[in-house]
């Protein structure tokens, strides 16, 4: 208690900060001083390191978001429903099969501890596994199948690892971090044959940045009744990474499994809020999808300055060959450069995010010369 008492007054003056923010920003349209802020980039920091768009959130999401500020004594039940709705509407699916979490995260983990307790998860060995790793430390099985020679998900390999013993069966697309896109008449083949026997889930949190969203989404095999789940957020093309708001999009049956699983009650009002708002805003979408495509223009030609190669990417990072990720990774960071280093045992490659233009333009003078220095 006293501990708490403590910190709650040593954090006085950032939380009067805070208090003081929204009416600082409408008066005089200055940002509040650094400070009290202690979120995004550090000082003079190109963070490209974590796949955000730091161009949202959009103008209608800040509207909506503000116009919050004063109703967080309520729970945001109301919102969530709202919510669900227009996901639904969009999709061509019933609210009942839509699930909001915070964030696609807690809905992964939910699937994870749900599914874990009928059988084992099958997924590559390289993917976004934060949320299989949770599970794994409450018990849940996993089997790993090596990704094919060109890095990318080997789905024949997949159905071949298929046994009795699978309950849910896991891919992410595109794939992070590589960065690559599953050809979506393969996925659909792949699900045809796994669905039978276990459930389909398909993190799809980069969806929007790719060419044809639509055609590399599996949500209507979801319309056709079949065991799949698909995962969206908010957090990537839409620019709340901050704000917490995640959904799937599956069967009755399964969301209501889900949601059995979810950890937090009703989500937060400010996020549902700017969610709602930007959901539509097609406007702010093909701007970030256009800055997006913009640095991973400037990061692949930079890549060529460099004597390297990449990865083809359909997101809003490059996965880069190069001789040692985490030697890159700390070259880069003495120059106030964030980006990712090695994921386990795949030395070799590099993971940098599109971010702002100026700080990949940092990023595109640096490379060349980084490597000149250490591998030249």
């Amino acid at each position: 208690m006293f501990t708490d008492r403590r910190r709650f007054l040593a954090g006085a003056t950032f939380g009067a900060g805070l208090t003081a923010m929204p009416m600082a920003a409408s008066t005089a349209g200055a940002a509040p001083a650094a400070e009290v802020m202690p979120f995004g980039p550090l000082s003079g920091q190109a963070l490209l390191s974590r796949n955000e768009n730091p161009y949202g959130p959009s103008p209608s999401a800040i509207k909506a978001i503000n116009r919050t500020a004063t109703m967080g004594c309520y729970y945001a039940d109301r919102g969530l429903e709202y919510l669900q709705e227009m996901i639904a509407e969009r999709h061509g699916v019933s609210p009942s099969q839509v699930v909001v979490g915070s964030g696609s995260t807690e809905i992964l983990c939910a699937v994870a501890l749900a599914w874990g307790e009928k059988g084992a998860i099958l997924c590559p060995d390289l993917f976004w596994d934060t949320t299989v790793k949770y599970g794994e430390r409450q018990g849940v099985k996993s089997i790993r199948v090596p990704l094919g020679p060109d890095m990318g998900v080997d789905l024949d390999a997949m159905a071949a690892a298929m046994v009795d013993a699978v309950s849910l069966v896991q891919v992410c697309n595109p794939n992070n971090p590589t960065g690559m896109l599953i050809d979506a008449a393969a996925l659909k083949t792949f699900a045809a044959k796994v669905t039978p026997e276990a459930t389909l889930l398909v993190d799809e949190a980069y969806n929007e940045l790719t060419d044809t969203p639509d055609a590399n989404s599996l949500v209507g095999l979801v319309r056709e009744g079949k065991d799949v789940i698909i995962c969206r957020t908010f957090s990537k093309i839409y620019g709340m990474a901050g704000m917490r708001v995640g959904y799937a999009i599956t069967t009755e049956e399964n969301a209501e499994r889900i949601r059995g699983f979810l950890m937090s009650f009703g989500g937060n009002i400010s996020g549902i809020a700017g969610a709602i708002a930007s959901y539509s805003d097609m406007a702010f979408l093909e701007k970030s999808k256009l800055m997006v495509s913009e640095g991973r223009a400037m990061i692949l030609d930079a890549v060529v300055a460099a004597g390297l190669t990449a990865l083809p990417s359909q997101t809003n990072f490059v996965y880069v060959k190069v001789p040692d990720a985490d030697k890159v990774q700390a070259a880069m960071k003495a120059r106030n450069i964030s980006i990712r280093g090695a994921y386990g045992p795949w030395t070799q490659y590099s993971r940098v995010s599109t971010g702002r233009i100026e700080d990949v333009a940092r990023y595109a003078k640096a490379l060349p010369e980084v490597i000149d220095s250490l591998f030249g």
